[in-house]
């Protein structure tokens, strides 16, 4: 099964951290957004991806084309241009890195990788976001339910906290 990750929206609310990258790279931990995404579904196994490119695309494919050299063991031959792995601490990721447009739709995204898809089901989730989300007990949901699209919410608390009034009183 493969993973679709939307990674190509603007940012606007991460204005400082997104004028340099895309929203999925802003990190936390030292890592981008995306790798944990991505780790949230490998520990599920799903090693296989489409990211779906957008907004500064080019450093998320940097950033993946570059991925091994930062989490490898090397020896670098600079005379002869030659590199040495020695060992491999990467991911078993397959990474397909597809330009959707800076402006597309969500359903436009999706239908410019139909093409990469080989499966009737997959994963489809935005690159942005992290949830505590057991997906092989979705994907079980899923497919004991006969339904086309499964859809997994959360209820975001207020921008700026609830207040438990009683009367004209702030209790919490």
């Amino acid at each position: 099964m493969k993973a679709v990750i939307l990674a190509g929206g603007l940012g606007t609310r991460l204005s400082e951290e997104t004028t340099l990258k895309p929203k999925p790279m802003v990190e936390i931990g030292g890592k981008p957004i995306l790798w944990h995404i991505m780790k949230i579904y490998s520990n599920s196994g799903i090693n296989d991806f489409i990211i779906c490119l957008g907004y500064k695309g080019y450093i998320i494919k940097e950033y993946f084309y570059n991925y091994l050299l930062h989490t490898a063991d090397v020896t670098i031959d600079v005379q002869n241009d030659a590199m040495e792995i020695h060992e491999v601490k990467a991911e078993p990721w397959r990474v397909t890195l597809v330009d959707t447009g800076e402006t597309t739709g969500t359903g436009g995204r999706l239908k410019r990788i139909s093409k990469y898809l080989d499966e009737d089901t997959f994963c489809f989730t935005y690159g942005d976001g992290l949830a505590n989300i057991d997906i092989n007990q979705l994907i079980n949901f899923h497919g004991s339910h006969n339904k086309m699209v499964t859809v997994t919410a959360v209820r975001t608390p207020g921008r700026f906290g609830i207040l438990k009034l009683n009367d004209d009183t702030v209790e919490e």
